[in-house]
């Protein structure tokens, strides 16, 4: 161990296993290590029996829930936008080779106690359940809007410029009431408040985009796909990525210490009396707890059922958004459902997550809205973590820290988070100019 690396990166979360992977193949001597001796840190999938020693103490789960390792529990349940950044990551590095995904099935909005399906389109406005038929009209008229903005066209930009007229603006000047808004801005641009709604609206149209852009991919119900067998295949996937560029892995190792000069840089890291030289760490909050301050909790109920969630039109893998306004909270709550037709459960078997940033201490009664839209639950169990975020400044101490792990149930944000983190660390911007193409073959597996 005793030699010197360009970068060293503790933890092997899917932030860190991208960034290994990304960094290896820009030539960069990397050491990866982890205190854990299995991969993916808190993003990793548990089988029944871990899932069982982590919640309730005890490795002996309930026998009519099937066979325990056909169970993949995600801990950070997220599904994949099919245009997103994520799969323009994956396609750039190739890794999609070692991943099969599938469409997911549904994707829906709770508006007034009900579920419906997010209307993404002009076509699918006009038949939504979801408004009136004046509403609709206004609505698929936004909808052509959308679509048709080209940002280097500026005939289809109506006169608006994007960069300086706020989202909230643009919906006045299409007349939308207020519930139309919050899917809008909730269900499909994915914002998780109202915060957005003051700023430009470039991104609130972007994100519309991608979102109609990923339902038309695969002509799916929804925009999202997700890996067979779940997200824990992903830091795998990167982790071989980064080794079959050079990467050195190390699991199981005690006690990582980030090692400083009297300058306050990082030089190295130290385990077990052995210590690697680097002239760059990157890290989960865990590892440089000094370096980072608390600024919020996530609250999560993880649910085993035997049949999909009610009103999804029999889903077997679904994602449905709660807007903040219809419970009114600060921010949006989440519904991630999937199932055995992602191999994550035995035949007949659903896991479903209900996620929300917590704003009391009391999960249980937050997440309720959520839960009650479930229907019978087999076994439910409840956990919550606080999130992070660095404090330190990455051009004194060479530390680049990640953030965690939000309450989304979507990649967007994780990947931005990657994404910032590699320019800070090499200097440069990641193109992701890719064929998006590439990926379709795999996913339609």
């Amino acid at each position: 161990m005793d030699e010197e690396y360009d970068v060293i990166v503790l933890g092997t979360g899917l932030k860190e296993c991208i960034l290994s992977g990304l960094l290896s193949v820009d030539g960069l001597k990397v050491l990866h290590m982890d205190r854990n001796d299995y991969y993916g840190g808190e993003s990793s999938s548990l089988n029944l029996t871990q899932l069982w020693k982590r919640f309730r103490g005890s490795d002996t789960p309930e026998e009519n829930l099937g066979a325990i390792r056909e169970y993949n529990v995600d801990m950070i349940p997220k599904f994949i936008m099919a245009n997103g950044l994520l799969v323009q990551t994956l396609i750039h590095t190739d890794v999609t080779k070692y991943l099969n995904f599938k469409a997911v099935d549904g994707s829906f909005v709770y508006n007034k106690g009900k579920i419906y399906k997010v209307p993404a389109t002009d076509v699918e406005a006009l038949k939504s359940p979801l408004m009136g038929l004046f509403e609709k009209r206004r609505a698929r008229k936004f909808f052509i809007y959308v679509q048709d903005y080209d940002e280097k066209d500026p005939k289809s930009h109506e006169g608006l410029d994007l960069s300086k007229v706020t989202a909230r603006e643009i919906i006045s000047k299409y007349g939308l009431e207020d519930d139309t808004i919050d899917f809008i801005g909730h269900a499909l641009a994915l914002h998780n408040d109202d915060g957005y709604l003051d700023q430009p609206a470039i991104d609130f149209v972007k994100r519309i985009k991608l979102y109609a852009e990923s339902l038309a991919r695969f002509q799916g119900g929804s925009p999202y796909i997700y890996p067979l067998y779940g997200l824990g295949e992903l830091p795998q996937a990167f982790a071989r990525l980064s080794a079959v560029y050079g990467g050195t892995y190390m699991l199981n190792k005690p006690e990582c210490k980030v090692e400083f000069d009297g300058s306050g840089k990082a030089i190295g890291v130290t385990s077990a009396g052995e210590t690697a030289k680097c002239k760059k760490v990157v890290c989960d909050p865990s590892y440089l707890s000094d370096k980072v301050k608390k600024v919020g909790k996530v609250a999560r109920a993880v649910c085993i059922m035997s049949h999909p969630i009610p009103d999804t039109n029999d889903a077997h893998s679904v994602q449905i958004i709660l807007p903040q306004k219809q419970l009114g909270r600060k921010s949006d709550m989440y519904l991630f459902c999937c199932s055995y037709a992602h191999n994550v459960a035995p035949k007949g078997k659903y896991i479903a997550f209900v996620s929300a940033e917590a704003e009391t201490d009391n999960p249980e009664e937050e997440l309720k809205p959520g839960i009650e839209l479930l229907g019978p639950i087999d076994e439910i169990f409840y956990h919550s973590y606080d999130t992070y975020v660095p404090t330190n400044k990455q051009e004194e101490d060479n530390c680049f820290i990640s953030g965690t792990y939000d309450a989304t149930t979507h990649f967007e944000s994780t990947v931005v988070d990657v994404l910032e983190m590699y320019t800070k660390i090499t200097g440069k911007t990641l193109d992701l100019s890719v064929d998006l193409s590439a990926a379709s073959a795999t996913a339609e597996k």
